[in-house]
């Protein structure tokens, strides 16, 4: 790796860089988007809730697998060295284990978006330790833990909020080929999963997918896997395991789903919203970029 490429990541002339609070499939969107629209990006993995539509997702570069999303490669880093060498590339992310505490004491980052989807848990307030904190999902209110926000629930996908709370949680999934919750299978307690299936696997009611603490899981419906826990991964209870696509020779289990890309473009236009809104401040997103 260069000097030059070093010292570029930790230059306020270098291209803006953007950090993202998660590896799963809405995560991946907006890195994907993001690269595109000339960010660096690092994404830092958050292990809650564990990653099921990994065919939608950055998260398997994790363990060394091949991440490539709409043309997008998703690398595995752990050092500053490594991420500048990946962030340089254009058609490139930086997918890290490194927490936000580990990336910040590297440098400042000008865009923090939180898209871990944590729909249970309290939402710590970044604000004061980035230029701009972008909240996606539930458990963000505006000036309270993030600057602004993106709504994530189906109906209300890539709304942008710059006042006041997201939607809370409500635990309805949206329709894929008419079926909702009956699509998905949940840990029933706190274990760890086994399974020999692949993503995109065409299963069938009642047949055996994997074994959770002993217990074999089997298919809730026929369809084709769209998400499925990674063997070995621990999954606390209520957690998804998997998930099937009952619209047969229409399923999609990898690249970028409607949703997904349209709380990217959301995300994005946020960014440029909150720059516009600060383009006459003495720190703007803008200057900090």
């Amino acid at each position: 790796m260069s000097a030059s490429k070093f010292a570029a990541f930790f230059s306020s002339a270098a291209q803006p860089l953007a950090v993202v609070l998660g590896t799963n499939e809405i995560a991946s969107a907006v890195a994907v988007k993001l690269r595109k629209a000339k960010f660096n990006v690092i994404l830092s993995h958050d292990p809650y809730p564990p990653v099921i539509r990994r065919g939608m997702a950055f998260y398997d570069a994790l363990f060394d697998d091949r991440a490539v999303i709409d043309g997008i490669l998703g690398l595995r880093v752990e050092t500053a060295l490594e991420i500048t060498e990946i962030i340089a590339d254009d058609n490139c992310v930086a997918v890290t284990p490194l927490q936000l505490s580990d990336l910040l004491a590297l440098r400042r980052i000008p865009v923090l978006i939180d898209a871990r989807m944590q729909k249970r848990r309290v939402t710590p307030d970044f604000r004061f330790f980035v230029g701009l904190a972008i909240g996606l999902g539930p458990n963000f209110i505006v000036g309270e833990n993030c600057d602004i926000a993106v709504e994530t629930r189906p109906i209300k996908s890539g709304a942008i909020v710059e006042r006041g709370a997201t939607d809370d949680f409500d635990g309805v999934p949206s329709l894929l080929g008419g079926v909702g919750k009956e699509r998905f299978v949940y840990a029933p307690t706190d274990g760890v999963w086994h399974t020999p299936v692949e993503i995109g696997a065409r299963v069938f009611r009642d047949v055996s997918l994997g074994n959770f603490n002993g217990q074999s899981i089997v298919a809730p419906i026929d369809g084709v896997l769209r998400g499925l826990a990674r063997d070995g991964v621990r999954v606390p209870a209520g957690v998804k395991l998997l998930e099937i696509d009952p619209r047969g020779r229409r399923a999609r289990w990898s690249g970028i789903d409607a949703r997904s890309r349209s709380i990217a473009d959301a995300t994005v236009q946020a960014i440029r919203q909150a720059q516009k809104r600060r383009k006459r401040a003495p720190c703007s997103v803008q200057t900090v970029v």
